[in-house]
């Protein structure tokens, strides 16, 4: 999940990035669910999709047993 601030720029919420189906930019960022439902947020897309690969890396990063990050 990611963290967004909504257009008011003060309150901030968790979104599932998996269920995003589309950004549009119109000035302002709205992100578009797959169910539908449309939020305006204060980040803009290029931030929107920075974060959703941040979190896919640290996902798919491997990690022993101690935590250690595999090469």
């Amino acid at each position: 999940m990611i963290k967004v601030t909504r257009i008011n720029k003060i309150d901030q919420f968790w979104i599932n990035e998996n269920q995003i189906e589309y950004m549009e930019e119109t000035p302002d960022t709205i992100l578009t669910m797959v169910s539908g439902r449309k939020y305006a947020v204060a980040e803009t897309a290029e931030e929107i999709t920075k974060k959703i690969i941040r979190v896919k890396r640290a996902v798919l990063m491997t990690r022993d047993e101690d935590g250690e990050l595999v090469e």
